[in-house]
């Protein structure tokens, strides 16, 4: 389902920087969600340069694997696809979920996260089977870890917690709510909700093309870049650069200037745009 076989492993393992073993294991599934979500941002610069968003796999290695000029990220219906198609080579279990992002908000809003629900063979403590986990690679802010399928489950990687409870996610419907810690508000801060119902590659694709193309889309107005790392998180929503660190909560902004955006994009995203989608996205954000 996943096209696996499609995917060059070894290209993408290195990419990531990731050298564990390769097999259905909790071990290896937590090495390699913390290698992805720290070697690929999220970003959605080809909504903006007038681009569309591809969800094949060829493409998407292409982008973030192979690419030979310029270092990219990507948005969780790419991120998804492709941490699927590896954990399917490494002969995991997994079914896809979609999510409504809440963000401390009661409204409802659709379907427009993509989620993999993952099982493996053994955990960290020894054989054990029929354990599962949620696993988050493409939120931006993802969860440095996977978080275990259970009401209450708690989990924390560096210096972020998380935590999993059971509940009503939207009127009439239960599922899993995600949770992450808020350390300014000392409380934990619901992020998004979804149902257990399994959801395809097919879903992917039209949920894909709403948040690409439609108007009411946050992702087709302004540039919106995120990068986790194991102590703080750096967001360019726009213009306005923003780094939080989970330990205490603190939170520094600052505006940037259109042609500080490249540079930005380096050295805080590690993303390296090639010379004329630089100029072009410089262009489009002058007034």
């Amino acid at each position: 389902m996943w096209h696996g076989e499609q995917l060059d492993l070894d290209a993408y393992l290195a990419r990531i920087g990731y050298g564990g073993e390769r097999a259905p294991t909790f071990d290896a599934l937590r090495e390699l969600h913390r290698a992805h979500v720290l070697a690929l941002p999220f970003e959605n610069l080809e909504i903006i340069l007038g681009r569309g968003i591809p969800l094949d796999l060829a493409a998407l290695q292409d982008k973030l694997v192979h690419r030979r000029h310029g270092t990219r990220g990507a948005y969780c219906f790419e991120h998804v696809t492709l941490f699927a198609a590896a954990l399917e080579r490494f002969g995991f279990g997994l079914t896809g979920l979609m999510g409504r992002v809440r963000m401390g908000s009661d409204k409802v809003k659709p379907e427009t996260h993509a989620m993999l629900r993952v099982e493996t063979a053994e955990t960290a403590e020894g054989p054990e089977t029929g354990r599962v986990w949620l696993c988050d690679v493409g939120f931006g802010s993802s969860p440095l870890t996977p978080v275990e399928l259970a009401d209450g489950a708690e989990a924390s990687a560096d210096d972020w917690r998380y935590r999993l409870e059971w509940r009503t996610v939207t009127p009439g419907a239960r599922g899993w709510m995600l949770y992450a810690w808020d350390a300014a508000e000392g409380r934990w801060f619901d992020r998004h909700g979804t149902t257990p119902d399994p959801r395809y590659p097919v879903d992917y694709e039209v949920a894909n093309h709403f948040v690409a193309t439609h108007p009411r889309s946050p992702f087709v107005t302004r540039p919106f870049i995120q990068r986790v790392l194991p102590d703080r998180l750096h967001v360019l929503d726009g213009l306005t650069l923003t780094t939080t660190r989970p330990l205490d909560g603190s939170r520094e902004a600052r505006e940037l200037a259109p042609g500080e955006v490249p540079e930005a994009l380096d050295g805080l995203f590690g993303i390296r745009l090639e010379a004329e989608d630089a100029r072009r996205l410089v262009a489009g954000l002058n007034p």
